[in-house]
């Protein structure tokens, strides 16, 4: 199995496993397992009606929205179960789980047309994401509460496109009662998944590289992780085969650990020359050796 296909059967895998709760379809609700307060390691609704456990950003709104009113009550709750998580994550492995268990990651990529002519993102955007997560994820859950000192969880409500895939477009087809009350919320919502998958067709994960508040938070630990991805200088002819087959753009040969890269490991199958690898402790890596390097030229 070659290591693209291997990262979608992972893909697949973890789609279903994270959404694995089939009745839950059948009675027109949500999963209420003692389970479902688990983080994922991946935006994944926690509203999807199959879902097992909770979205990690969904979850640390939530906890940040509820800080004052746990306060209030004199409860010291401040989320910090999901901060861990989400640092012990990126510690371990940074971007890795966008690349290969997301499964908005894997609709993005499934949906996105090779044949069709490729748009190129200017690069300032890839910053937005980091004004979602400050703003959107962590500020206005905290500033902005109502009358009992509870605030909103403003991402998932305004903005998550994989929360009205997942979780608002099967819920509004399996009870009758919430589709009556389809109003300007869900039609913005609805508005914001048609132009992300407009742009998928176009360009690939345009969702991750603009907007997703969790690969913004998990890419700030690209360069400090324990997963690694490396350059041999001394073989790197700095050709940009790499680049070409990046999802998301990226040069790996000169910035290997990029905020960006969501390490799906395309770059490595691409190097003709073995220059690209990665590292983490205690997981033995094969670096490609002259049998499996393409006979190219050296010279340039």
């Amino acid at each position: 199995m070659t290591r693209e296909r291997k990262r979608r059967f992972y893909q697949i895998g973890a789609a279903c496993a994270f959404n694995a709760y089939l009745p839950a379809f059948f009675r027109a609700g949500i999963f209420r397992g003692k389970i479902k307060g688990i983080c994922l390691p991946a935006l994944n609704c926690y509203s999807c009606p199959s879902a097992l456990g909770a979205c990690p950003i969904g979850s640390l709104q939530a906890s940040l929205a509820s800080i004052r009113l746990h306060l209030a009550s004199g409860q010291k709750q401040f989320g910090l179960y999901v901060l861990g998580f989400l640092t012990i994550v990126g510690s371990l492995a940074g971007r890795l789980p966008c690349g290969w268990l997301c499964p908005f990651g894997l609709f993005q990529e499934l949906i996105h047309q090779k044949k069709w002519a490729r748009i190129r993102l200017p690069h300032f955007l890839a910053y937005f994401r980091f004004a979602v997560l400050l703003f959107l994820v962590i500020l206005l859950p905290l500033l902005i509460v109502d009358e009992f000192g509870l605030g909103q969880t403003w991402f998932c409500k305004w903005i998550c496109p994989a929360g009205t895939l997942e979780a608002g477009l099967p819920l509004i087809a399996l009870n009758p009662d919430l589709r009556a009350q389809i109003g300007f919320m869900f039609t913005w919502k609805m508005a914001i998944l048609l132009i992300f998958i407009a742009l998928m067709l176009f360009i690939n994960r345009p969702f991750c590289r603009t907007t997703c508040p969790l690969g913004a938070f998990w890419g700030l630990f690209n360069r400090f992780s324990l997963f690694q991805m490396t350059v041999d200088e001394a073989s790197c002819l700095h050709c940009l085969d790499c680049q070409k087959v990046c999802p998301v753009e990226i040069d790996p040969s000169s910035n290997p650990n990029s905020p960006e890269c969501i390490r799906c490991l395309r770059c490595l199958d691409a190097c003709s020359y073995g220059a690209l690898s990665y590292s983490f402790p205690f997981w033995p890596v094969k670096k490609p050796g002259p049998e499996t390097i393409s006979p190219r030229s050296h010279s340039g």
